[in-house]
């Protein structure tokens, strides 16, 4: 196997792991200000657990368990199937999880009543659940970007509809792409440059510091810390240190900084803090996506 594909099958474990630790780092800081995270913690710098969910060290919330049912489905398929990831979020839903948000439990709960795989657009949706989950699909299709760009969109859909969040995702999933194949943060920027460029509500210069669940200000929150860090570890601290909903805002920016950072930049003391059966399963889960996607047989980089 090429020097070449084992680079970009390391940086999608670091995606995958970086999503989780992300999550875990953030959950104990969800809907707490800076302010309050500084009293209560200094700087939240370790998988400390607790939380208004009442969290072990090193566990997950409902970014990384629907990131694992979107990945499952793909994986269990052989290939894209928008039944089978609504039918893993709907046994997720049923196994009654330790968090859901409202969008995304009434959209799952549509399709568990009405066979619903695409929610009727909303105004008020544009919520960050579609994008916070979305790294598989985007593991998945490297290589293709258009093939990348139906599928985040149709696993949005699912329980977000809204041009706001198709876009987040549509531009994530391009970041994720780029990270993997190596590129410079230069040419991350001109991607979310481009973002900006179609969709003002996204500027994030000046950063006006809010970091709540619309994907908006979640996504400013991870592209302010993102393009300001020089490490994995610099990237997720700071974000989460910025409370709000900062399990997701960690997940997204760790699935960004890990497959930008890579595998070797992630402190081994979160790895080891990591709940178990996550840190075991996440990056053979990756693999695999990365290995049934386009760039297996054919390495291309995207245009523009």
């Amino acid at each position: 196997m090429s020097r070449e594909t084992e680079d970009v099958k390391s940086r999608a474990r670091a995606a995958f792991l970086g999503l989780a630790i992300g999550d875990a780092l953030g959950a104990p800081a969800e809907f707490m200000t800076s302010g309050e995270i500084g009293h209560k913690y200094g700087v939240l710098k370790e998988l400390v657990g607790g939380g208004w969910l009442r969290l072990k060290p090193g566990q997950v919330t409902d970014d990384t368990d629907m990131a694992l049912c979107l990945g499952r489905a793909l994986v269990t398929s052989g290939g894209w199937s928008l039944k089978g990831i609504a039918d893993n979020f709907a046994a997720w839903l049923k196994s009654r999880p330790i968090d859901v948000g409202d969008t995304c439990r009434r959209g799952i709960r549509n399709y568990m009543l009405h066979g619903t795989l695409e929610t009727p657009a909303n105004e008020w949706d544009a919520g960050n659940g579609a994008v916070m989950r979305m790294l598989p699909a985007a593991l998945f299709t490297l290589g293709d970007e258009a093939r990348m760009t139906e599928c985040v969109v149709a696993q949005a859909h699912i329980t977000h509809n809204h041009p706001l969040s198709d876009a987040a995702c549509i531009c994530f999933g391009r970041l994720i792409h780029l990270a993997l194949l190596g590129h410079a943060k230069s040419r991350l920027r001109r991607e979310v440059d481009g973002l900006i460029v179609r969709h003002e509500n996204f500027r994030f210069d000046p950063y006006r510091g809010l970091a709540t669940g619309y994907v908006v200000d979640t996504m400013q929150t991870v592209f302010h810390y993102f393009f300001r860090s020089r490490s994995f570890e610099e990237c997720l601290v700071t974000t989460v240190n910025q409370g709000g909903d900062a399990d997701t805002t960690g997940a997204i920016a760790g699935a960004l900084a890990g497959a930008y950072y890579g595998e070797q930049e992630i402190p081994k003391r979160w790895l080891k803090k990591l709940d178990r059966k996550i840190g075991d399963e996440v990056p053979r889960l990756a693999e695999r996506l990365v290995m049934m996607s386009p760039s297996r047989s054919e390495r291309r980089e995207l245009s523009r």
